[in-house]
């Protein structure tokens, strides 16, 4: 399986982003995806997962209520759907995809930069 992340940018405080994470593969769809982020000086820590038939979804305590982790099967893409950022939500994202849990990774996407301006 093979992961590209995309849609990071620059916004303000307050404003919305959608990452996007393409897979390509023919057995994707059957794997959980989390999505991870690091910030500079930090570990990598998860922040929302969904499982492969995107009935289960996961959160890490922070961004509940603001994020939203949807996918779509027929584009092999899982979305993260960010609302309400904070300048501590700073971070580089990554997806990654798993058989068995979407709060650990087997194969990784490149991470894309999210930067919040106060």
């Amino acid at each position: 399986v093979q992961l590209q992340a995309s849609g990071g940018g620059l916004v303000q405080a307050g404003g919305s982003l959608r990452l996007s994470c393409a897979a390509s593969g023919r057995t994707s769809s059957t794997y959980h995806v989390g999505w991870f982020r690091q910030a500079p000086g930090k570990e990598r820590t998860f922040v929302a997962g969904i499982s492969s038939d995107g009935q289960s979804t996961a959160y890490t305590g922070s961004v509940g209520g603001r994020f939203t982790i949807s996918r779509d099967h027929a584009k092999n893409t899982v979305y993260l759907q960010m609302n309400t950022l904070k300048p501590e939500d700073t971070a580089t994202y990554y997806c990654a995809a798993d058989r068995s849990t979407f709060y650990r990774g087997s194969y990784w996407g490149q991470g894309t930069q999210v930067t919040v301006s106060s």
